[in-house]
């Protein structure tokens, strides 16, 4: 009996796409903002992913987690235009919005913090602005990360978010990526609600 051979681009498409908001360059590195890229990073050590071709307006890199094929994508727009990297790579792969696993900062949540949601607003976030206004929805899955409020009410929020964490800060915030990877790949495994139970 003869099998009819599946496509090279099939064969290797992504199942899930993994987002990391961040802004690009190292001005911005470790800054508060970039939570999203660190915790991309890590996953990508976790899963043994090279984080550097270029498509999409993005870095981005091929892994399995967990069995599941993922694209895992950094893009390199800046933040206030994440939308248009994550939307060319959607489109590409002809992914839903709920196969697209956002990660990224959130000063509602102190430091060492994350939480799990399958879907929701934008918050105030621009990076989620942008996502949701280029594809249309807001039925993404997401982890936000915790990276602290601002000191006082009138602090500038764009100064603030793009600031570095303190030593007790970042020591907190590092453990939390460690839990921001172990959720994503309940995510994408299909155990969405686990993970919210583990990690809200």
């Amino acid at each position: 009996m003869f099998f009819k051979k599946k496509s090279f681009s099939n064969l290797n498409a992504p199942e899930w796409l993994i987002a990391g908001l961040g802004n690009p360059g190292a001005q911005y590195e470790n800054t508060r903002h970039n939570a999203g890229f660190l915790a991309l990073d890590l996953l990508a050590g976790e899963h043994s992913a090279n984080i550097k071709r270029i498509r999409f307006k993005s870095l981005c890199g091929d892994c399995c987690v967990d069995g599941v094929r993922c694209l895992l994508l950094k893009p390199q727009t800046f933040m206030n235009h994440s939308g248009e990297a994550v939307r060319d790579a959607m489109a590409f792969y002809k992914l839903p919005p709920e196969r697209v696993l956002l990660l990224f900062d959130d000063i509602s949540l102190p430091p060492g913090k994350i939480r799990v949601r399958p879907f929701g607003t934008d918050g105030g976030h621009n990076g989620l602005k942008s996502i949701f206004y280029l594809t249309g929805s807001d039925r993404f899955p997401r982890v936000k990360i915790g990276v602290g409020e601002k000191p006082r009410p009138d602090f500038d929020l764009a100064a603030w978010v793009l600031s570095r964490f303190s030593p007790e800060e970042a020591a907190l915030v590092k453990a939390s990526l460690t839990r921001t990877s172990k959720a994503a790949a309940l995510v994408v495994g299909g155990e969405l609600t686990k993970a919210m139970n583990l990690y809200n």
